[in-house]
């Protein structure tokens, strides 16, 4: 950190960063997927279970499809569109997701103020293929989730929702995979339990995986209710997804642990309805100026929506403006998130930093990001009366250590006399009682709490293999098991999606060794693109009345490995981060070996950021040959 600009800053910086780190990590958090004594915090409030058993099974034990995702989000759904786009039948496509409906994230997350945080013209996956103008420029929840329903209508796409699976395994002799799934069909039916058998199988889990809460003394003694955000309980608040007034909680005290990118959404709709509301902060966010507004018609027509591929061009011209690239453009989207040159730091951009680079690579980011820190702070004294909570909310790191946020409404809600702030400097809170919360050695008497301490991500190193980050069994080719390979070889892809040893298995996206963007759909876009591509060509060499089996050739995996790993040091900056999902909650600044730390550069994302991704895929597409794969029939 001596490396910044401004000497007082780089203290501060440290100061909080050391303050935060907590030798349990990752650790610190109960994950409710996995946990029998809180996966109740975690059941789906929003399944119709009577509609769905009415209606007839999308895949039965003992059948064979072309294509399986495991994934029925805004990943799943990009590639089952390009897929069809590239030649291939719907009828051949069936999608698996345990939610009871499509939209992945967007189904599960209904909580009020809930947007997207990048502009829905560029985030918003097919509106260009589905014709539809958002409403706003940043769409809310129930547009986005409408988004995901209207493209599978548009694509006829069937899914078996509902549905986890447990196992997948490569047949040497049949040239399948055999998938083992379980339906849960509601309290009132037993399970269902089948197997189906795949040509190829897609993993598409996504990033945003089970919700997390934290490991507190006296969690089960609290007598209030208690609900995760990602799980929002509208009989408890009143109100609903489309209407959200909360009017239940007129005479509450309300309690909400988290000020990260989610609770910098709920806490101004909370604050609007609740009695008094408690906000329990450990980190504060950097939260800058949104500027939300509807959608203008003509807008959109005469400059936005211009033409054939227009949503594409904004996208690109989007990740340029972040990776300091200009030459791409004019700004299109010009928002405050093209404003954060310095987040390159996490995203990647053009140029490999070599070892004795580094400590100059880190004093450049810092310069990029000082003038920009410095003015959100400034922001806030502007905002916030009380100028002891403004100090409170003001973010001490640099742009690349947490995800920005961007809200109109969120520090003016803390000028509110029913809102009260407590900080805990980093500490987070010490325990629940009976009857409230306890922080900074004070219980704070509260009779609904809101848990808003986020997901366990997918995100980089130490985040296991793609089977583990789905959460069941894969067992490739020569009975070879995926996570033993990651875990003596680590991770060993050819372009992030797909790994030698497993045959007709393509992952979506698995956030390690490919582009990663801001927009995240892009990198959806890039991904799925690329895969349909990969199986067309494959269907050409072998004749489509044959089943292809494609496979990555090792040496081809290794060499994109060993360029992955050369741009991993572009990567350093996070080392020195206060604790959050980028750095592992500190733990990837504790790699001490060697061999630990070639296994984190090998999970690295793409060094040189999306736009020098994405044209490495378009230039190998281009070429033909399928070059790095192997193709028999």
């Amino acid at each position: 950190m001596n490396s910044l600009p401004n000497p007082e800053v780089a203290e501060r910086y440290a100061q909080e960063r050391d303050k935060r780190l907590r030798p349990d990590g990752t650790s610190q958090f109960v994950q409710l997927s996995t946990s029998d004594k809180y996966k109740y915090l975690a059941t789906d409030p929003w399944v119709d279970h009577a509609a769905l058993n009415a209606a007839a099974h999308v895949l039965s034990d003992g059948d064979d499809v072309k294509f399986l995702i495991l994934g029925a989000g805004f990943g799943g759904l990009v590639l089952a569109a390009r897929l069809i786009g590239a030649g291939f039948d719907a009828s051949d496509i069936r999608l698996v997701d345990a939610a009871g409906g499509f939209g992945g994230t967007w189904y599960w997350n209904r909580y009020p103020g809930l947007m997207c945080d990048v502009e829905s013209y560029v985030y918003m996956p097919l509106l260009e293929e589905t014709g539809y103008m958002p409403k706003y420029k940043y769409a809310h929840g129930d547009e986005l989730r409408e988004q995901a329903e209207r493209i599978a209508a548009h694509y006829r796409l069937q899914a078996s929702l509902r549905t986890v699976y447990h196992s997948a395994d490569w047949s040497d002799e049949h040239k399948h995979w055999t998938v083992k799934m379980r339906e849960d069909r509601g309290p009132d039916e037993p399970e269902r339990s089948f197997s189906v058998s795949a040509q190829f199988v897609c993993l598409a889990a996504g990033v945003i995986m089970s919700p997390q809460i934290p490991s507190l003394p006296g969690f089960d003694e609290f007598k209030g209710p208690t609900f995760h955000t990602g799980r929002w309980n509208y009989s408890v608040t009143g109100g609903s997804p489309a209407s959200p007034n909360l009017d239940k909680l007129k005479d509450k005290r309300v309690g909400i642990i988290g000020t990260g990118a989610t609770a910098i959404q709920v806490i101004p709709e909370l604050a609007k309805w609740a009695k008094e509301l408690f906000v329990f902060q450990r980190t504060p966010s950097s939260v800058d100026v949104r500027n939300q507004h509807p959608t203008d018609p003509e807008e959109w027509k005469n400059k936005i929506a211009t033409g054939k591929g227009w949503q594409h061009a904004r996208s690109v011209n989007y990740n340029a403006i972040l990776a300091n690239q200009p030459e791409e453009g004019p700004d299109l989207v010009s928002d405050a998130s093209c404003q954060i040159p310095a987040f390159c730091g996490i995203i990647g951009a053009p140029g490999i930093v070599t070892p004795e680079q580094i400590p100059e690579h880190i004093a450049k980011l810092h310069s990029l990001d000082l003038p920009r820190a410095e003015r959100v702070r400034a922001r806030i004294d502007e905002i916030v009366r009380d100028p002891e909570t403004a100090a409170k909310l003001k973010a001490w790191y640099p742009v690349w250590c947490k995800r920005p946020t961007f809200h109109d409404d969120y520090l003016p809600a803390f000028n509110r006399p029913n809102v009260t702030l407590v900080d805990t400097d980093g500490k987070g809170v010490n325990a629940l009682s009976a009857d409230g919360v306890v922080a900074n050695g004070t219980e704070y008497p509260i009779e609904v709490l809101v848990l808003s301490t986020g997901f366990q991500l997918t995100l980089g190193a130490g985040t296991g293999s793609p089977a583990s980050r789905g959460r069941f069994r894969v067992t490739g080719a020569k009975g070879r098991d995926m996570d033993n390979k990651w875990t003596e070889e680590g991770c060993g892809t050819l372009h992030g999606i797909a790994s030698s040893g497993f045959p007709n298995m393509f992952f979506l996206p698995g956030l390690s060794q490919l582009g990663f963007a801001v927009n995240f759909t892009f990198s959806l876009e890039a991904t799925s693109k690329h895969i349909a591509a990969i199986v067309a060509q494959a269907h050409c060499v072998v004749g489509d009345a044959e089943r292809p089996v494609i496979e990555v050739e090792k040496s081809a995996e290794d060499a994109w490995t060993a360029e992955v790993v050369k741009r991993a040091t572009w990567f350093a900056a996070v080392g020195g981060c206060t604790p959050g999902y980028f750095s592992l909650e500190g733990e990837g600044g504790r790699l001490k070996s060697m061999a630990d730390q070639l296994k984190a550069a090998k999970s690295a994302v793409w060094g040189e950021g999306i736009v020098s991704y994405a044209k490495i895929l378009e230039e190998w597409q281009a070429q033909g040959g399928l070059k790095g794969f192997s193709v028999t029939a």
